[in-house]
């Protein structure tokens, strides 16, 4: 089909953590390469209530990010150095060292 390989495509598609429960979780980080997982969590709650085979609230998405077992590098890349990549925001403070809004 001449298509590039997903390795490629890769390059500029993002997924989230939003996947509220930890086989799916489990199942993003086995497919997915960590370079390109976000970290989701819902602020006000999408998905209300509490799972009732494991007592945490559903949205809880951190608790399951942490429970993969993930080397702290992962982690780290998941909750915060993928999103600096994607949306720039080194590049931003760096134009902006003040933080001053206009």
């Amino acid at each position: 089909m001449k298509r590039p390989p997903v390795e490629e495509l890769l390059r500029n598609v993002y997924f989230d953590t939003c996947v509220y429960h930890q086989a799916g979780i489990d199942l993003l980080l086995k497919i997915v390469p960590a370079e390109n997982i976000l970290f989701g969590s819902e602020m006000v709650g999408a998905v209300r209530g509490i799972d009732p085979f494991t007592g945490a609230s559903y949205d809880d998405t951190k608790r399951m990010i942490d429970a993969a077992g993930l080397p702290e590098e992962t982690r780290r890349n998941i909750f915060e150095t993928n999103a600096r990549k994607v949306y720039r925001l080194d590049r931003v403070a760096a134009l902006n060292p003040t933080g001053a809004t206009k």
